[in-house]
Parts: structure tokens; sequence; C-alpha cells
């Protein structure tokens, strides 16, 4: 049930990262592999500069993953790395350019169609 936002420069790569990121979430994570809510867009323009001493160009990319709580620090340290992996070998993009961040909120903030919380 993980809902997944990737922004990026363009949108000749958005494909390959939606499947990176994924792929990176079934592996990781253990959610069904039909379990794929992503919004991918393509911008003209995005910010950043060069945090932590990273330093970005205009192949980076930002992933927001909206979860369930309930997974340990080392499976979303694994889900990390393997995001930037899969980044690249699918879309070229390197691992400094991506950004990943979770946030997680309670089954009752979900709803999944009909108007109704389908995990409350």
């Amino acid at each position: 049930m993980p809902f997944v936002r990737i922004d990026a420069i363009g949108t000749d790569k958005l494909e390959a990262l939606g499947n990176a990121v994924h792929d990176a979430m079934v592996e990781t994570l253990g959610i069904p592999a039909d379990d794929r809510f992503q919004v991918l867009n393509g911008r003209s323009t995005l910010k950043y500069d060069d945090y932590l001493g990273i330093q970005r160009d205009e192949g980076v990319v930002f992933v927001a993953i909206t979860m369930r709580p309930g997974r340990t620090d080392e499976q979303k340290k694994a889900l990390y790395r393997r995001i930037a992996e899969l980044a690249e070998e699918y879309s070229g993009t390197e691992p400094r350019n991506v950004l990943v961040t979770i946030n997680e909120t309670d089954l009752v903030n979900w709803s999944f169609g009909n108007g109704e919380a389908q995990y409350a």
C-alpha cells in the first residue's frame, strides 16, 4: 500500500524510475508485486543544493514514499540502497542524485476507493 511520488527533470526516465522504486520495495519491504500506486512527475525545474557534501546535478530525482508504520530501520536503509542501485541500473540515474523520503501514516488515514477506510 505504499504511495510513491517521483519528481524528476523531464519525462524520459520516469517509467524506469517508477519501476526501480517499485522493485526495490518488493525486494526489501516485501510488498505485494501488484501493490503499485505511483505519481510520476516530469518537471522543467527542481531546486536542490549540495547538502551534506553530495554533489547533485540536473539528474536529481526526488522520491517520496508514504506508507504504514512498522518497517525497521534496517529495512528502510536497505530500501534506500536498493532504490539507488536500481535507479542507476534501470535509468542511468547516479546514486548521488537519488533523494528518498519516507512518511509513515496510520492505517485509518488510507482510503483505496468507494469512500471507505478499508484498513480501519
